[in-house]
Parts: structure tokens; sequence; C-alpha cells
């Protein structure tokens, strides 16, 4: 009297591993259900039992899921996610908030980064380099605190980032270009203010070209990097610096 419970009951023996139970119980439904299927108000029991098994999802919460995603994505500050399992997890920094300004420094750490075959032709080096020297400055620190020392916390903290590039050319007085869009994506949370590039670093000469690696010249490029977190305290005084402490007054 009930073909789509019998159904039901069907796929379950199977799915749980009994298919002596499923072929003992296909001999007995198969004749119901062909005559089921033969009446609408048959097809029509059947669909609504199924419906019922099955989670629904309306058309406008899977935009608004896809609406939040895109949003979200576009708030990053990397095109790109460091890796598949951060991508998975949405980690990645994000954007700072139209006029953020780092008031409250928390952390200062200093990184440098080397890239042995820095000379491909295409300033490829500068970017290893400055991606390495951030993730010198900050890989080898744990700060627990910033969870509840800023406001917001971890996800609100704002990073500032500096980097000593050398010149491009010893005559030249611009820095190396440097894929700021890879330095963005090491960090994975956070809000990363405007990177700063300033002339420094160096360049130096290691004995060897290794022409499987690109090189073509034995140049390699250092490049030294300031990793800075604090918080936005929202008070604005004269000067656009971030507050300073002097220890002398604060004994």
């Amino acid at each position: 009297k009930h073909p789509p419970i019998y159904f039901l009951f069907l796929l379950l023996s199977t799915h749980h591993s009994q298919p002596q139970l499923g072929i003992i119980m296909t001999s007995f439904m198969v004749p119901p259900l062909s005559r089921y299927f033969s009446s609408a108000c048959g097809r029509s029991q059947l669909l609504a039992s199924f419906s019922s098994l099955c989670p629904q999802s309306s058309s406008s919460d899977h935009k608004r899921k896809l609406s939040s995603q895109s949003q979200s994505n576009c708030n990053l500050a990397s095109t790109q996610s460091w890796s598949d399992e951060w991508k998975s997890l949405g980690l990645g920094a994000r954007l700072p908030k139209p006029g953020s300004r780092l008031t409250n420094l928390m952390f200062v750490q200093m990184g440098f980064g080397v890239d042995q075959h820095g000379n491909d032709g295409n300033n490829a080096g500068a970017t290893k380099a400055s991606v390495r020297a951030v993730r010198n400055a900050i890989e080898f620190n744990s700060i627990p605190g910033i969870i509840e020392s800023v406001p917001g916390g971890r996800s609100e903290m704002l990073i500032s980032v500096k980097l000593g590039i050398p010149l491009k050319r010893e005559d030249s007085t611009e820095p190396m270009e440097v894929d700021l869009n890879e330095v963005a994506k090491v960090f994975p949370y956070g809000r990363l203010m405007p990177i700063e590039i300033v002339v420094g670093g160096l360049t130096f000469n290691t004995g060897r070209i290794v022409r499987e690696l690109g090189d073509v010249d034995d140049l390699a490029v250092c490049v030294a990097a300031c990793v800075s977190i604090g918080y936005d305290s929202g008070k604005r005084g004269d000067e656009d610096v971030h507050i300073m402490h002097d220890t002398k007054h604060h004994r």
C-alpha cells in the first residue's frame, strides 16, 4: 500500500551493506512499483517522498551565499591564496577600512630574505626575496594576546609592511620591481595596509651561474622587511604618526 516506503527501505538496506536483503526486497517491490508509477497520484506521492528526504536550498539563499563569497574575495588584499588549504578555510589578509591608520603599535619584527638566483631578466628575484623576508619576520612568532588586545581580534588587526629593495642597477635610483600580490598572500588574517617600498637591501655576487634555474649572471638579491601590527584607536592628533612610548617615562 505504501511503495515509497518499501522503496526507501530497499535503498537503506543496500546502503548498509546488506545486498542480500536488497535483492529479496526487490522481488517484492518491483511489481507494486510498476503499478504505482502507472497512476498520476502514485507518481506524485513517490516524488513527494523523495523530496522530503533531500535538503532544500532556495535559489535566493544560493545567490546570497555566492554574493557573500564574492564580496569576501573582493576584500582580500591578494587576488591569490597562499595554498589550497588556506583557500578552503577562507584565510587571507583583507584590505583595510577606508581611512585606517596604525595608531597603536603592538608588535614590530624584522626579517630578511635572499634569492641567490635573483637575476633572471624579469626581476623575479626581488619578489622571491621579499616573500622570504616577510615570512622570516612572522613565521617564528606567536602572538596569542592579539585576540584580546586588538578591538575585533586578529581579523581586525592592522598589518604594516615596509620592504628595503635593492636598486635595479647601480646607476639607477629606482628599486627592483616586486609583485606585491605575492607578498600580500603570505598573511593569513588581519587587514594589510599598503605595502611600502624603499631603496634598501643589497645585491651580491655568488660566483656561479645556474642556467637551469634561469640565471643570466651570478647576482643574488637580499631584501629587508619590517612587519608591524597593531590597531586603529580612532583617535587623531596633529601628526600622522603612531603613538610612541618613551621608556624613561614608563618605569
